[in-house]
């Protein structure tokens, strides 16, 4: 079912790690000609768009596109116990750790009479994206709430798609979620109109647009993302979800395949990658694998996932070559678990969030572990980072000099004026002394 991909005896440059990463044959450029015509759609006919697109693609026409706050306030009543008390616990532990995000203001002094202020300002008006296509996520309300709310944004609007089992409305679990966090600007909207609207805004239904979108989604979502870069800040393009696990022959088999089917079930496009230098485990892991994926709820699409051009199962010869092509790779979630995770903790720079041994699921980041859940997928782990409250925030720097401040690097500025050919630099400082002379 899995395929296996054998790198024994090799040595591979960085640049064959790469070409050797599995990756899924639907990509984020493919879906971008479908994103670009459901985002004019909305930027041309607004309201009427997203509902003749919300009919379309989920299969519903909801009644209201913005959310009345009486559903929220139906949802929140009618919320489970258990699972209100479990939300609450998820974004106590949550909160805890986005406060350590949150960099303070440093003032630096260069010299006499001069300082560099570096402070960090909130965006004023965020968007954010809960997905709710082929599962539904309250627990992706409380990732993109919560930090951007440590953050300290003022104006947050919140979009997930109508459901058709619930009239048209956003999943009433989500707009519990949104109520238990304040959040009062909702709106029953999904894919990738939802991200135009956000970034070009939906003057008739009052929904102004927002300077940041964040979220997780499918591979019309990343794309739409993609394609507002620009017009709007994005967190980084969530698009199917990806684990990668390094496991040594010490690693427990039956966790190592539960917690790759936890993921790839998720989406037929999610990739489920072992990392191993021991044939044994692999064997048994694959094994498993088969009987998981026939027994598991969803199992035709786990069973997809498993057998996509995503998934596989690498063999390495030791665990130095499984961190290298794990940075190759650059996964969402990546699981160490061998006899010394920390060894191999050590030589990993690319991934997004990381879980070391064997009781560390990545079903625990997706929860309630207090780390976010939101985070970057097909290799963006490379250069992009989980959300979180720094996604929020934009570093300024305020530069304050006197007159005595100035006079010190007054000659440096002229020589570097005159070496760029810009002499007008130069005379903006002049000018400031230009009566010492008469003095």
């Amino acid at each position: 079912m899995i395929q296996t991909i054998d790198l024994r005896g090799t040595r591979p440059a960085p640049a064959d790690l790469l070409a050797a990463v599995p990756r899924a044959l639907t990509s984020v450029t493919v879906a971008s000609d479908v994103a670009a015509e459901l985002i004019d759609d909305v930027r041309a006919r607004g309201e009427i768009a997203l509902l003749d697109q919300a009919e379309r693609l989920d299969r519903v026409r909801p009644e209201f596109v913005r959310v009345p706050a009486a559903h929220v306030e139906e949802a929140l009543a009618a919320l489970d116990p258990a699972v209100r008390t479990a939300i609450e616990e998820t974004i106590r532990r949550v909160r805890l750790a986005s406060l350590a995000q949150v960099p303070p203001q440093v003032t630096t002094t260069i010299a006499d009479g001069a300082e560099i202020v570096q402070r960090w300002r909130p965006v004023q008006r965020v968007g954010l994206y809960v997905p709710g296509g082929k599962a539904v996520y309250p627990s992706s309300v409380v990732m993109n709430v919560v930090p951007a709310q440590v953050a300290g944004v003022g104006s947050i609007a919140l979009a997930s798609p109508p459901q058709s089992h619930f009239g048209g409305r956003v999943h009433p679990t989500i707009l519990a979620v949104a109520g238990l966090l304040g959040v009062d600007e909702i709106y029953a909207m999904g894919g990738a109109g939802a991200v135009g609207a956000f970034a070009y805004g939906v003057p008739g239904l009052g929904l102004d647009p927002v300077q940041l979108v964040t979220g997780p989604g499918n591979v019309y979502v990343a794309a739409a993302k993609r394609l507002v870069r620009g017009v709007t800040g994005i967190d980084s393009e969530a698009g199917p979800t990806d684990i990668l696990v390094i496991a040594d022959a010490a690693a427990d088999p039956a966790f190592v395949a539960a917690d790759l089917v936890s993921q790839a079930e998720h989406d037929e496009l999610a990739a489920a990658v072992l990392v191993t230098d021991s044939a044994e485990l692999a064997g048994a892991v694959e094994d498993l694998l088969e009987e998981l994926a026939a027994t598991t709820t969803h199992a035709e699409r786990v069973t997809a996932s498993l057998s996509g051009t995503q998934s596989a199962i690498v063999l390495v010869d030791d665990l130095d070559q499984a961190a290298a092509f794990s940075n190759a790779f650059g996964p969402e979630h990546l699981e160490i678990q061998t006899v010394d995770p920390d060894a191999v903790l050590s030589q990993i720079d690319n991934a997004g969030a990381i879980f070391l041994g064997p009781y560390a699921p990545v079903s625990l980041g997706d929860y309630a572990a207090g780390s976010n859940h939101v985070l970057p997928t097909g290799g963006q782990a490379r250069f992009s980072s989980a959300l979180g409250a720094y996604t929020f925030l934009r570093p300024q720097q305020v530069v304050r000099y006197s007159r005595e401040g100035l006079a010190g690097v007054a000659d440096h500025i002229l020589a570097l004026s005159s070496a760029e050919a810009l002499p007008a630099h130069g005379d903006a400082v002049t000018a400031r002394f230009a009566g010492d002379a008469a003095r």
